[in-house]
């Protein structure tokens, strides 16, 4: 029987917090399909996924080519009802998945955004706020949408409608298209509450204003189609 989770994790150079990532992830999601994706890591990051992982969970490494370009390959390997992503940070509560799986569980067929703007979050960084408010907005705008949190890492789908969608983006621009697509073709998309913990440049935080700008032409090349 496929099991009810899969849950993809994107690796690149984050050796100081992946193994704590695989700890939780194994303690919590226990019977959940887990595939980490090193996406061409310079650092030790591989070897630790190897050294750490369980004997069920899949392991794949290819060429750097950006999170969009990781999550399509893990997705080609995902048997799970339901498909998640996790950053191989703490910059998200890999528990509060369990929030969006039961939303999920309770309103069939429907997409789970966990959303850091549905009550304060007094940690995110003005300039990214104003960012995430303004690609949020446009989306809204083009699709018809009530998001309050597109560039959300938790998005949960049913795996099914996930692999029906054309993603093709290799770089965080692949957010606006799992937001986009969706809201396109008609679909509700419901949001849940989440904490959010975001870390520093110094840290890896690796987004920046050139991502802002490939999700804003991502949406508008979508809504062209």
């Amino acid at each position: 029987m496929p099991p009810t989770l899969t849950i993809l994790v994107p690796v690149y150079n984050e050796e100081a917090t992946i193994a704590e990532v695989m700890r939780i992830l194994a303690t919590i999601f226990s019977t959940s399909e887990i595939i980490y994706i090193d996406d061409g890591s310079r650092d030790r990051s591989l070897e630790i996924i190897k050294r750490c992982k369980r004997p069920e969970d899949i392991v794949l490494s290819k060429p750097n080519g950006g999170k969009g370009s990781a999550i399509r390959e893990g997705l080609l390997h995902a048997h799970g009802e339901f498909c998640v992503i996790q950053d191989a940070d703490l910059e998200y509560n890999p528990s509060e998945i369990l929030v969006l799986l039961r939303e999920a569980q309770e309103h069939p067929m429907s997409i789970v955004f966990g959303s850091r703007f549905l009550k304060p979050n007094p940690n995110i960084y003005p300039l990214y706020l104003l960012g995430n408010k303004m690609l949020t907005w446009m989306l809204n705008m083009l699709f018809g949408g009530h998001l309050t949190d597109a560039y959300t890492c938790y998005k949960l789908f049913p795996t099914a409608l996930l692999k029906t969608l054309p993603l093709t983006s290799c770089g965080f621009e692949l957010e606006a298209e799992l937001a986009a697509y969706p809201l396109k073709n008609g679909h509700k998309i419901r949001e849940c509450s989440i904490t959010y913990q975001p870390r520093t440049f110094e840290q890896g935080k690796k987004i920046n204003w050139r991502d802002a700008v490939k999700g804003i032409w991502t949406m508008v090349r979508i809504w062209c189609l």
